[in-house]
């Protein structure tokens, strides 16, 4: 069987961070976060990685990472951009933002031909989550059921700010009945807590709740469903709201399981999520990196 494609969304930038945190350094020997994701897939059983980028940033990325893993690693490259639209649309007046992370994987599709992973460029995922992404979409399975990986959600909070995740809902087969996007999540004893009016009360998450990082495995069954949900997503959500309307990643599995037609099966994992949401975080993912590679986890130069 071939092995699955990675598709890494690479084309936003950091607001919260304070700049390109794609390609911010995070540890001595120059490595970016998206060096160890693709080391982590390629050792996990991964084949071809499509970094979803915007045209303007392609000399850029290519200097931060392309060009020192063209040998090793089978890297392609897609460009989103806002008039690919499909036959019959365009772009409205005004709009200048991208059209979401579902879009992101749109642009990309065309260089994959079976299953494939979906990641961010900007958050360090490990090697046992691309292992269990691997694993299943390796797996014989149906075409209509798909996977995502889910973290605890205790793993993936930093102490400088609250956070934004998925909060995850399973049955009692361990498949995703529902994601409830929470935009302020924080720390606390026994779990975390998220609020929707500025602090004024909190609702606690318990530790082990599964919590969604955007690390989704698909097989090839999914492909019409992301089409569809885009014209359907240009017809009747954008001309509510044309300059600001997002086609986001979740909208495709969630819709396909309101209506019956696909289950996602969340794949439980122990890792560790970092990344950068805050510029403060970048001392923590470096200690981090260094103490893995302290324990053998990575060799300190990933492509010699």
């Amino acid at each position: 069987m071939n092995k699955p494609a990675l598709i890494i969304m690479a084309a936003g930038m950091g607001s919260r961070f304070g700049g390109s945190k794609q390609t911010t350094p995070v540890d001595d020997a120059g490595h970016i976060i998206i060096d160890f994701s693709i080391y982590d897939a390629i050792r996990a059983g991964f084949g071809r990685v499509i970094c979803v980028i915007k045209p303007e940033m392609e000399a850029g990325f290519r200097a931060a990472i392309g060009d020192r893993i063209a040998e090793k690693v089978e890297l392609r490259y897609a460009f989103q951009t806002i008039d690919r639209l499909p036959e019959g649309f365009n772009v409205p007046e005004g709009r200048v933002k991208p059209w979401g992370t579902a879009h992101a994987v749109l642009c990309a599709l065309d260089q994959v031909e079976g299953p494939f992973a979906v990641i961010n460029a900007d958050d360090f995922y490990g090697f046992g989550a691309f292992r269990a992404a691997a694993d299943f979409l390796t797996a014989p399975g149906d075409i209509n059921e798909h996977a995502m990986v889910g973290y605890r959600v205790e793993n993936t909070l930093t102490e400088n700010g609250s956070v934004s995740r998925g909060v995850c809902e399973t049955d009692a087969d361990g498949y995703l009945v529902s994601i409830v996007e929470r935009t302020k999540i924080e720390p606390r004893e026994g779990g975390a807590a998220y609020t929707e009016d500025d602090g004024a009360t909190w609702t606690f998450i318990p530790a082990g709740t599964p919590v969604s990082m955007n690390l989704w495995a698909f097989r090839r069954g999914i492909v019409p469903a992301f089409e569809q949900g885009f014209e359907d997503f240009l017809k009747n959500t954008v001309p509510v709201n044309p300059v600001k309307a997002e086609y986001y990643l979740p909208y495709v599995p969630k819709a396909m399981i309101a209506e019956g037609r696909a289950r996602v099966r969340v794949l439980d994992t122990d890792e560790r999520w970092y990344g950068m949401t805050y510029r403060e975080d970048i001392d923590a993912v470096r200690a981090a990196i260094e103490g893995m590679k302290a324990a053998g986890k990575y060799p300190e130069k990933l492509w010699e």
